[in-house]
C-alpha cells in the first residue's frame, strides 16, 4: 500500500481541470464574447503593425523594429492562452492535458520575460533618440538592435527553462483542479502537495531580476528623457517629445503593474481568486490595447497603416 501511495503521489496527473468562472456560470457567456472579440482585435491590430513596420520604408528604424517584435510577442502571448480558454468556456469539459499545461506555462513565461527586456530596449531607444539625437544613427545601429532583440528572446527562454525544470518535478498527489483560466507557474506551485520553498525562492529571484531590473532601467531612462525635454525651448518640440514617449509609458504601465502585483508578493499572500483575473488582464487585455495605443498616439504608424490599407484596397480592386 505504501509503495502504491508513493507511486500515486509521484505520478503527474494526465490532465488538469481549469476552473475559470465555473463557480459563476452566468459570467461564462459574456466573458466568452469579450475574449473572442478581444482576441480578434489583438490579432488584427498586431498583424497590421507587423505588416506596416515591415512593408513601409518610413518605419524601417530601430523604434519600429522593436515595435514589430512587441506585436509579434503579443500575438504569441494571446494565442498561447486564449484559444484554450474559449474552448473551455464553450464546453462542459474544462480540461487541459499535462503536456499541454506544461507547454502553456513554459511559453507564457518565456514570452512574458522577453517582453520585459524588450520594453527596456525600447526605453533605451527613446533615451538615445531624445537625449543624443545627433548620435542616434551611430549608437542605435542595426546590429545593436538585433543583438538587443536576441538578448530579450534568449533571456526569456533561459528563465522559462529554469522554471519548467523546477515545476515539472513537483508532485500533485492526485490534485487536478487549477483555480485559473490557464496554466502558469504560481498556480502550479500553489497546487503542489510538496514543500515548494525552492520553487518560491527561485521564482521570486528570477522575476525580481526580469521585472525590477528592466523596470529600473526604464524609469532611469525616462528620468533623463524628462530632464532633456524640459530643457527644450519650443512648446511644440516638448509636445512632440512627450507624445513620442507617452505610448511606450502607457504600454509599460499596463504590462508591469499587473506583473508586479502578481509575481512580487509573498507566496503566502497569493490569492488564486484575484490572481486568475489579473492573469486574464495581462494575457488578453494588454496585448489587445497595445496596437491601438501605438496607433492612436503615433502619426507615423497611422500614416503607414493608411498606406497599407490603400495598397491592400488597390490589390483587391484588380
Amino acid at each position: 500500500m505504501k509503495s502504491d501511495n508513493q507511486s500515486f503521489s509521484g505520478d503527474p496527473p494526465k490532465a488538469f481541470i481549469l476552473l475559470g468562472v465555473s463557480d459563476r456560470p452566468w459570467l461564462e457567456l459574456p466573458l466568452f464574447v469579450v475574449l473572442l472579440l478581444s482576441y480578434v482585435l489583438a490579432m488584427l491590430g498586431n498583424v497590421a503593425i507587423i505588416l506596416a513596420s515591415q512593408l513601409d520604408p518610413q518605419l524601417h528604424s530601430p523604434m519600429y523594429t522593436f515595435l514589430s517584435h512587441l506585436s509579434f510577442l503579443d500575438l504569441c502571448y494571446t494565442t498561447t492562452t486564449v484559444p484554450q480558454m474559449l474552448v473551455n468556456m464553450g464546453s462542459s469539459r474544462k480540461t487541459i492535458s499535462y503536456g499541454g499545461c506544461t507547454v502553456q506555462y513554459a511559453v507564457f513565461h518565456w514570452l512574458g520575460c522577453t517582453e520585459c527586456i524588450l520594453l527596456a530596449a525600447m526605453a533605451l531607444d527613446r533615451y538615445v533618440g531624445i537625449c543624443e539625437p545627433l548620435h542616434y544613427a551611430v549608437l542605435m545601429h542595426r546590429a545593436l538592435c538585433q543583438q538587443l532583440v536576441a538578448l530579450a528572446w534568449l533571456s526569456g527562454f533561459g528563465n522559462s527553462f529554469v522554471q519548467v525544470v523546477l515545476t515539472v518535478q513537483l508532485p500533485f498527489c492526485g490534485r487536478q483542479v487549477l483555480n485559473n483560466f490557464f496554466c502558469e507557474v504560481p498556480a502550479m506551485i500553489k497546487l503542489s502537495c510538496a514543500d515548494t520553498a525552492v520553487n518560491d525562492a527561485t521564482l521570486a529571484v528570477l522575476v525580481a531580476f526580469f521585472v525590477l531590473v528592466p523596470l529600473a532601467l526604464i524609469l532611469l531612462s525616462y528620468g533623463f528623457i524628462a530632464r532633456a525635454v524640459l530643457r527644450i525651448q519650443s512648446s511644440k518640440g516638448r509636445h512632440k517629445a512627450f507624445g513620442t514617449c507617452s505610448s511606450h509609458l502607457m504600454v509599460v504601465s499596463l504590462f508591469y503593474l499587473p506583473a508586479i502585483y502578481m509575481y512580487l508578493q509573498p507566496p503566502s499572500s497569493y490569492s488564486q481568486e484575484q490572481g486568475k483575473f489579473i492573469s486574464l488582464f495581462y494575457s488578453i487585455i494588454t496585448p489587445t490595447l497595445n496596437p491601438f495605443i501605438y496607433t492612436l498616439r503615433n502619426k507615423d504608424v497611422k500614416g503607414a497603416l493608411r498606406r497599407l490599407l490603400a495598397r491592400i484596397w488597390r490589390l483587391c480592386g484588380r
